[in-house]
């Protein structure tokens, strides 16, 4: 499957996981639906596993939720337990054999998982595998966690994971389905999200409550960092098996990630973001007539800068919100219509005015680019860039697919060469200090990794992986101990 070619400079979701105990419902189209409302967080694989408690049903395919599963398909999908997950590529590549839940034998039982996140020591646990004598199917990291559960002898799988969990180094939210009960579990530095619903005495998980909302689940309370969370027929438990570090919740789910009605650390995102808009106005204030968002991403913050700056807030780019990621390859053709197949200038709104242009992050700058330069055509006076987060010159290593460092247009430059690259009359950043104040939660960092912003990583990155992003000579990345 192709890459969108029109969401090269945003970072690129990870992945998003449901699973639901509900005996006497239809748990096939409750998990349709929930990772319906989790698309955003991955669109290029889907996947959905049940159980009746005697026989495991899996299904799963390239495409979005809509495209792989039709209402004949969830009619072959009996059971009271089911899981689900919709994938965008960090670990493995973009093939129908990575998609999941993956499912395996287990003591001669059965077991599926789905994973959120990406571990830094794969390669290790997979080598220890390949060892004992176990064939990969795939190229994902998610394989080697169900390889490892599926090869512990404890019959007692929450067992397992008492002693698997400590092994995972890395970011993880991960849900798991068995005969008779699911489990959620989550890395000791909560860097990937996971939360608890209720439905009618029945309870659930989901990366963000937007997966509960659409089904009409209540939010129990957040899996903390190091928990495991297992749901059966007595209701729901939660038990500490290994020890929480400090709380590290990647920054991007509150600026881009994570769906604006979603609820994080009992903040609603899209008010969060409208306060980031406040900061970055207050920041970096500009003379001007019109602030315009580039939607849906900049729509919140947008809306908080006008409100700050007293300048009219207005629509001037209209989004295609039917392009997304499709199965249509971008031919020669395709790419001669540009940026303008996403986004179309409202020339009206536009001309001869001194526009301020909010969005929450710029990676490579090549859309940004040709945003600007679409407005320019479009008659617009000035163009002021105002990004409501600091610059990206750091990589991810904990599932979020961004670029290598030599990449980021902000890697080695000001603000003033940023600028010039992109051809804008101005940009300007809002502060870490502002977007942490922004998240209503900390304004001293505490709880959140911002890593992609200041290179320090809360979960030790193996040198083998900082030297294959950072633009350092390998036998310099041993100074990026951080």
């Amino acid at each position: 499957m192709m890459r969108d070619p029109w969401t090269a400079d945003s970072p690129h979701e990870e992945c998003g996981v449901f699973a639901v105990y509900a005996p006497g419902m239809d748990v096939a189209r409750l998990t349709f639906f929930a990772l319906f409302a989790l698309q955003h967080r991955g669109q290029e694989s889907a996947g959905i596993a049940v159980t009746d408690g005697s026989r495991l049903i899996v299904h799963k395919d390239m495409g979005l939720v809509s495209q792989v599963f039709q209402e004949s398909i969830l009619r072959t999908l009996p059971g009271q337990l089911a899981i689900g997950h919709v994938r965008y590529s960090t670990t493995g590549s973009s093939e129908a054999r990575n998609a999941q839940p993956f499912a395996r034998t287990r003591n001669g039982s059965f077991m599926a998982l789905a994973h959120n996140g990406n571990l830094v020591n794969t390669d290790e646990l997979r080598e220890s595998l390949i060892e004992t004598g176990h064939v990969f199917e795939s190229t994902s990291d998610t394989e080697v966690i169900a390889a490892l559960l599926a090869e512990h002898p404890s019959h007692d799988v929450k067992e397992a994971l008492q002693e698997i969990v400590p092994r995972l180094r890395g970011a993880f939210s991960a849900v798991l389905l068995t005969k008779d009960e699911i489990i959620g579990f989550r890395d000791p530095y909560g860097v990937r999200p996971l939360v608890l619903g209720e439905i009618d005495g029945r309870y659930c998980l989901a990366s963000e409550t937007s997966g509960l909302d659409i089904i009409g689940a209540r939010l129990v309370r957040e899996i903390e960092p190091g928990e495991i969370c297992w749901i059966d027929e007595t209701g729901y438990h939660i038990e500490q098996v290994v020890d929480r570090k400090q709380e590290s919740l990647c920054v991007f789910e509150f600026i881009y990630f994570a769906r604006p009605d979603s609820v994080m650390k009992g903040q609603t995102l899209s008010i969060a973001r409208n306060r980031m808009g406040q900061e970055l106005a207050a920041e970096s204030p500009v003379e001007a007539d019109l602030v315009i968002p580039v939607p849906d991403t900049g729509n919140s913050a947008a809306i908080g800068y006008a409100a700050r700056s007293g300048i009219t807030y207005g629509e001037g780019l209209v989004k295609n919100r039917y392009i997304g990621r499709t199965f249509i390859n971008p031919d020669d053709q395709i790419r001669k219509l540009g940026i303008r197949i996403k986004f179309n200038p409202l020339s009206s709104a536009i001309r001869g005015k001194r526009m301020i242009v909010v969005d929450d992050s710029i990676v490579r700058g090549n859309t940004t680019r040709a945003l600007v330069r679409v407005l320019f055509e479009a008659g617009a006076k000035e163009v002021h860039l105002r990004i409501s987060s600091p610059p990206i010159i750091y990589p991810c290593f904990y599932g979020i697919d961004m670029a290598d460092q030599h990449e980021f247009i902000a890697f080695g430059k000001s603000v003033e060469e940023i600028s010039l690259e992109l051809g804008a009359t101005s940009v300007a950043y809002l502060s870490l200090d502002g977007l942490l104040r922004a998240t209503g939660v900390a304004a001293d960092g505490d709880g959140f990794c911002s890593a992609c912003f200041t290179g320090e990583y809360p979960c030790e990155v193996p040198e083998r992986l900082r030297c294959s992003k950072f633009r350092f000579e390998a036998a310099a990345c041993g100074s990026l101990e951080r």
